[in-house]
């Protein structure tokens, strides 16, 4: 989710669940070790639990840039060993490592040793040619050898030549039956499927497999969603917020963020499908594209955005 989850887009996400489980952009070691640290590692009280998914693949850099997380206050120290672009493999990280297990067990093993966060791997079921149910069992074997006891895992092998990142998330065929046999033969592992999950409805078919469920784009694409997951997913309470009151909340947030330098360009992706499907969600996304790129823009762009497509007024 490069350039999607950004400690905006989690601050956005947390208003409809208190119960699930965030995550970074995947943050690659050389930009944590020479990059705007502070940047990187930035995240709100309330987003917790948040994870922070790293890209790397080498068991030193791994090791501190975990122990580095660990002091960043975060919960959880994922690996990516999934991701298929062709940036991504000309670092040696990502899907192409699932070709080194023995690498990656490697990784996981440095970074346990680095910090006490739970350490887990999101992966694919495959990659190019070797996409038979053994190779994928054999991977997640060596590496649970080398202490990973949670593995997320994409229901779709990759391309690593030949495809776009957008191409490998559609057209490798989606294959749940592979995750769950993972799950069923190795019960004592945790096993998280991602992949074309778009609804609560499916995650819950999914849950009477698997130990979690990874949404991404949907999540995004549809916010409103999520706000049956904690009384569906949790047995929790009902909703208790609609959509304008996490518009309303999440501008307080904003106006802070503006008040601190951050442009108002920035803020703006998490809102974009909050009102998906609604009339006059058009309206308000014409809106915010045509003035919220002004680098004059302030929190008075929201506010009439929301005004003149849903004729909300929001205190501001």
């Amino acid at each position: 989710m490069l350039d999607w989850t950004d400690r905006h887009a989690r601050y956005f996400l947390r208003l409809f669940s208190p119960n699930i489980l965030l995550y970074t952009e995947m943050v690659t070691c050389a930009a944590l070790l020479n990059g705007d640290r502070r940047r990187f590692l930035a995240h709100h009280r309330s987003e917790h639990p948040v994870a922070i998914q790293l890209g790397g693949s080498d068991p030193r850099e791994l090791a501190e840039c975990a122990a580095i997380a660990e002091g960043a206050g975060f919960d959880e120290v994922n690996l990516n060993v999934g991701c298929p672009s062709d940036r991504v493999q000309s670092g040696r990280f990502g899907a192409c490592l699932m070709a080194e297990p023995g690498l990656v067990a490697a990784c996981v093993a440095a970074m346990r040793r680095a910090t006490t966060l739970p350490v887990t791997v999101k992966c694919r079921i495959g990659i190019d040619q070797c996409d038979d149910y053994a190779f994928f069992r054999d991977f997640v074997d060596t590496v649970a050898d080398g202490g990973c006891d949670t593995f997320i895992v994409h229901a779709r092998k990759a391309w690593l030549k030949g495809l776009s990142p957008k191409q490998n998330r559609e057209i490798p065929p989606l294959h749940y039956d592979t995750v769950y046999r993972l799950k069923t033969q190795r019960p004592v592992l945790a096993v998280v499927v991602n992949g074309g999950i778009v609804d609560i409805d499916a995650a819950k078919a999914h849950l009477e497999h698997v130990d979690g469920v990874m949404m991404g784009r949907a999540a995004f694409q549809n916010p409103a969603l999520l706000f049956d997951v904690d009384e569906r997913i949790f047995g929790g309470a009902p909703p208790t917020m609609d959509r304008a009151a996490v518009l309303s909340r999440y501008l307080e947030y904003a106006a802070g963020e503006l008040a601190r330098g951050v442009h108002l360009r920035h803020l703006t992706p998490p809102l974009l499908g909050l009102f998906q499907g609604l009339p006059g969600t058009r309206v308000f996304k014409r809106h915010i594209a045509e003035h919220g790129h002004r680098e004059c823009a302030g929190i008075e762009v929201l506010h009439e955005a929301a005004e003149r497509a849903f004729g909300l007024a929001l205190a501001a």
